[in-house]
Order: structure tokens, then C-alpha cells, then sequence
């Protein structure tokens, strides 16, 4: 069983930045990708940036772009989510996932039905 733990989330004015960290504790086996998603009150659980395990390659949601860069410590098992120049729009619970199980494309795709393991989240809030 592997444990997904995340933390760094906060309120934030508007341009500011924060860090999210994901610890993985109870190492899955092979290579896993991790992944960060998110939710907003309202609406659906979204993707947001994801991360191969030898992390050569990532991926983002277009709004994203340009302001948020994930990255992991493998021997720490453990990601971030570098988030700057943050908007009131980013305002939403923040989720690490881990997939192991998943079809091989699921970091590619950032379809979060393909990561198997979710950490409870942690609160993103942006004011304007």
C-alpha cells in the first residue's frame, strides 16, 4: 500500500508563489509516475501537471504553463509543484497521485483514472 501525503498549501495574494510538496511513503514497486491535480468548489477534478519517474518529461495543463514546474526527488520519493504568479482561478484543493498500475499513458495524459494512489489534498487559496 502506498501512502500519498501532500503539504505546502496556503493563502496567497495574487503574483504570489507556493510550493507543494508529495511524499510517497510505502515505495511501490518499478518505476511510478506522480502527478498533481486539483479541484475547485463547484467543479470537477482537473489535471494539472505530471511527471515521468526519471522526470525527462512533464506535462501541463495549458492554464498552467509558463507559471507552475513540477519535479521529484526520487530518492526522497517525494514531488513538488512550484506555483508562481498565481491567480484567484488556481483557488482549489491540490492533489498528488502516484500511478503504478495505470496504463503506461496516464502521466502523458494526465487522465487521473489511471493513478492509483490520492493523497488527501491540500488547500490552495488565492485572493485577488
Amino acid at each position: 500500500q502506498v501512502h500519498v501525503v501532500e503539504s505546502g498549501g496556503g493563502l496567497v495574494q495574487a503574483g504570489g508563489s507556493l510550493k507543494l510538496s508529495c511524499a510517497a511513503s510505502g515505495r511501490p514497486g518499478g518505476r511510478f509516475g506522480m502527478g498533481w491535480f486539483r479541484q475547485a468548489p463547484g467543479k470537477g477534478r482537473e489535471f494539472v501537471a505530471t511527471i515521468t519517474w526519471s522526470g525527462d518529461k512533464t506535462y501541463y495543463t495549458n492554464s498552467v504553463k509558463g507559471r507552475f514546474t513540477i519535479s521529484r526527488d526520487n530518492a526522497e520519493n517525494t514531488a513538488y509543484l512550484q506555483m508562481n504568479n498565481l491567480k484567484p482561478e488556481d483557488t482549489a484543493v491540490y492533489y498528488c497521485a502516484v500511478t503504478v498500475y495505470g496504463p503506461a499513458q496516464a502521466v502523458e495524459t494526465g487522465d487521473p483514472r489511471g493513478f492509483d494512489y490520492w493523497g488527501q489534498g491540500t488547500q490552495v487559496t488565492v485572493s485577488s
